[in-house]
């Protein structure tokens, strides 16, 4: 395996992540050095499926693969099991079986949505991720993470299912328009809090021609590198490292709710950081000076650091309610002590997280 890959590993998964420009047209090459099975169904929306669907298919099939395109409508509201059970149904009649693969192509909630698929799909067979925008790159096709969301909230119903292999385009980001970039930005911002300090300095002093696409490569890995290095220790959250990867999602995840998905998840995680920020100074000592700092950085990515005021606040506290984050009625929320060191704090009240909320 090329020696570019990073490696993402723990206890009883092993796979790598390459980063870099034209990926895609190699897609099926890489895919052809971890697996040996030939029928593969690519899951992709409208948008990721117009883009990048053709030439996914004839670099699968010039390597002797036997693909087939399952095309979802774009959007948060596809990650359902109605959604589900129609793309189960498609690869029932269309003949795929147990030795059988799964490609998901598009963003995160093609991530999710194609690795459920391959999680339940006749007991389970392999996913390959090909992320095309930098949100999924850097954080959402990497460590495993399945599902779908309820009425009741967001990725209610899943399993941890570990793809095979991670392929990421850099090329592929030209086709995004700019607030989807953004997105991206936000979940790399979050890695900069809970566990790298340096690379806050890096993105405060990063130029406007340092943001093009085919530029993002290091910046990538180094993002990929800190959430396999979390993974690595608590693929299931069990131990609470990985719990860290949540620092700002509680609020973040609410917000989404409360609006019907119409605020993108970045933009509903930059606003969860802020009141994320708020709590860590009143529960867990931030500072104010770097409270601000991140308020900053957020706004020079062009980052929602406000809410909206037509966002009903009640509504995002009913959703927080219903948080997978909390166990047993107890609520567990990411703090940062400083820029760089984060913890899962059982002090947060609900008081604290409507006053956040509040002060939004």
């Amino acid at each position: 395996m090329n020696s570019d890959a990073i490696e993402i590993s723990g206890n009883g998964f092993r796979y790598p992540a390459f980063v870099g420009r034209g990926l895609i047209a190699r897609a099926g090459e890489i895919a052809r050095n971890v697996t040996d099975r030939n029928r593969c169904t690519i899951i992709a929306d409208q948008n990721s499926a117009r883009l990048f669907g053709d030439r996914v298919q004839d670099s699968f099939s010039s390597h002797g693969f036997s693909p087939q395109l399952i095309t979802i409508p774009a959007g948060e509201k596809s990650k359902s099991l109605t959604q589900v059970e129609k793309i189960c149904d498609e690869m029932i009649e269309a003949g795929f079986d147990r030795s059988s693969f799964v490609v998901g192509l598009g963003g995160g909630v093609i991530g999710d949505i194609s690795g459920f698929v391959a999680a339940i799909f006749q007991r389970g067979i392999p996913h390959i991720q090909i992320p095309t925008t930098l949100l999924a790159m850097v954080d959402s096709s990497i460590g495993g993470k399945t599902g779908v969301n309820l009425e009741a909230g967001k990725n209610l119903v899943g399993v941890i299912h570990h793809p095979a292999l991670i392929i990421c385009d850099v090329d592929a980001l030209e086709s995004l328009p700019p607030q989807e970039v953004r997105q991206g930005y936000a979940e790399i911002i979050k890695h900069a809090i809970i566990r790298d300090a340096e690379m806050v300095t890096q993105l405060s002093k990063l130029r406007a021609d340092e943001n093009a696409s085919w530029k993002l490569a290091p910046l990538i890995r180094r993002n990929i590198a800190i959430k396999a290095r979390i993974v690595s220790v608590d693929d299931r959250e069990t131990s609470g490292e990985r719990t860290l990867l949540n620092f700002g999602h509680t609020v973040g995840h609410g917000i989404e709710r409360a609006n019907d998905f119409k605020i993108p998840h970045g933009d509903c995680v930059s606003i969860g950081m802020v009141a994320a920020c708020a709590i860590s100074m009143k529960r867990a000592g931030l500072s104010s000076k770097e409270r601000d700092a991140v308020v900053s950085l957020l706004k020079k990515f062009e980052l929602p650091t406000e809410l909206p005021a037509e966002v009903d606040r009640e509504k995002i506290c009913a959703a927080i309610a219903h948080d997978k984050k909390f166990l047993g009625g107890k609520i567990r929320f990411v703090v940062a002590r400083r820029i760089g060191e984060a913890h899962v704090s059982s002090d947060v009240t609900m008081e604290d997280i409507r006053e956040a909320i509040a002060a939004l």
